[in-house]
């Protein structure tokens, strides 16, 4: 039996990985006919992802409502305090608390938010999503992990199946679709919340994958592109329905997509430039010379190689300013097949604030439309492909609201907006 309503709930919907201009595509074409409707009923805006545009970064952001000099989360990987460890950032590793942890009166309902591993006590009920390895510690309270399980609940796509065979691949999609709306309609039916975040992953792995089937109309997956849009737009519109009139609805993406032609190794461009050295048979950070300069981790982030943050740094804190300003000049200049490389390079002062500003990257890359970055120290080609047709953009997130004040159109809007958008909601009983 569905929980008592409680006026002015609060949806949240994620879509990771959606574009502006690919939701405004597909709810004029009527591929996406609930979203349409909301658009009708409230506002659509575009946003800027945070940077780099990752989906930890940006969900850190749009959670806690800081950039990453406050919440500490640059990637995916970070580089050990006083070392050249190699550490995986988690949910403990968050430096600002979300939203859900700071009004703890309000239950809510979290499900399948990225970097939100391992889940935590909270009022409400947890499930953390990618990358979260199983569901033993992804769950709180631990009680809902083996009823998720009896329902065939998946943490994320089986991405594997995608190198292997697309037709798997979309199957695995859907699959996991389908589990992740009977889980999200169980609790929504069990649960007592005011607030329920459901993030939707599988349309990230998609157009990682089949991008180029999305621009092209003749390519032999379009189809099954657009029917997952269909199947997750459905799910939305099966919740949105069982809203009431003064309940309030966010529909978001934390990144674009674009597509990918091109991927370019930072650290052999460094190495190319004598900028980088590695010794030692595996290559990895721990073989970093004491001559290097600089050295990148994934997707676009450049670190200096400073004496006092690395054992074996050289940069004094005199030079830093004139290696930086080589740096830039080099990777602002980088040109494959006579087209930049990036779109922009900023120093951490410049997109950044807060007390961790100190242990941000020196410089944060954004690739140019076609290309994208890789930080591994395996590769000695400046380029190469993969199986990926589609990457990550910055600009082209998205906002679609009903029952939510729209901000003013001069404001441009960036993922650290949304929790103002949201407060006024979360402040009404």
């Amino acid at each position: 039996m569905e929980a008592e309503h409680r006026a002015n709930r609060l949806l949240i919907v994620g879509l990771d990985g959606m574009p502006y201009r690919l939701i405004e595509a597909m709810t004029d074409q009527g591929v996406m006919p609930s979203l349409r409707e909301l658009i009708s009923a409230g506002w659509f805006r575009k946003m800027a992802s945070a940077i780099p545009e990752v989906s930890c970064v940006s969900w850190s952001s749009i959670i806690t409502g800081t950039n990453p000099g406050m919440h500490g989360i640059y990637g995916f990987t970070d580089v050990m305090d006083e070392g050249y460890g190699i550490r995986f950032p988690n949910y403990d590793s968050l430096a600002v608390a979300p939203f859900w942890e700071r009004d703890a009166d309000r239950p809510t309902v979290v499900l399948n938010v990225p970097a939100t591993y391992p889940a935590r006590p909270m009022n409400g009920v947890h499930v953390a999503g990618f990358v979260a390895p199983k569901l033993g510690k992804a769950v709180y309270p631990p009680s809902w992990g083996p009823r998720l399980m009896e329902m065939g609940y998946r943490i994320d796509v089986d991405s594997q199946r995608g190198h292997q065979s697309t037709d798997l691949f979309l199957d695995d999609l859907n699959q996991t679709l389908q589990a992740r709306v009977a889980a999200a309609q169980r609790l929504w039916e069990e649960v007592p919340w005011t607030t329920f975040m459901l993030v939707f992953t599988g349309t990230d792995r998609l157009a990682h994958f089949l991008w180029d089937a999305y621009e092209d109309e003749t390519h032999a997956y379009h189809e099954a592109f657009l029917d997952h849009l269909r199947r997750v737009d459905s799910a939305i519109g099966q919740l949105v329905a069982r809203l009431e009139p003064d309940d309030a609805v966010l529909v978001l993406s934390d990144h674009g997509f674009e597509r990918l032609d091109t991927n370019v190794s930072l650290n052999a461009v460094l190495q190319r430039h004598g900028l980088l050295n590695i010794e030692g048979e595996r290559a990895h950070l721990r073989g970093i010379t004491r001559d290097s300069k600089a050295f990148a981790l994934d997707p676009g982030r450049v670190y200096l190689h400073t004496s006092g943050r690395f054992p074996r740094g050289c940069v004094m804190s005199r030079d830093r300013e004139r290696v930086l300003r080589d740096l830039v000049c080099l990777l602002e200049g980088l040109e494959i097949d006579g087209k930049r490389v990036l779109r922009s390079v900023f120093r951490r002062e410049e997109i950044y604030q807060g007390p961790l500003l100190p242990k941000a990257p020196d410089l944060v890359l954004v690739a140019g439309e076609g290309f994208n970055l890789k930080a591994g120290f395996q590769s000695q080609a400046d380029v190469d492909n993969g199986p990926f047709t589609g990457k990550h953009s910055q600009p082209d997130a998205f906002l679609i609201a009903a029952g939510l004040d729209e901000p003013s159109a001069d404001k441009a809007l960036d993922v650290t907006d949304v929790l103002k958008i949201i407060e006024p909601a979360q402040s009404r009983r």
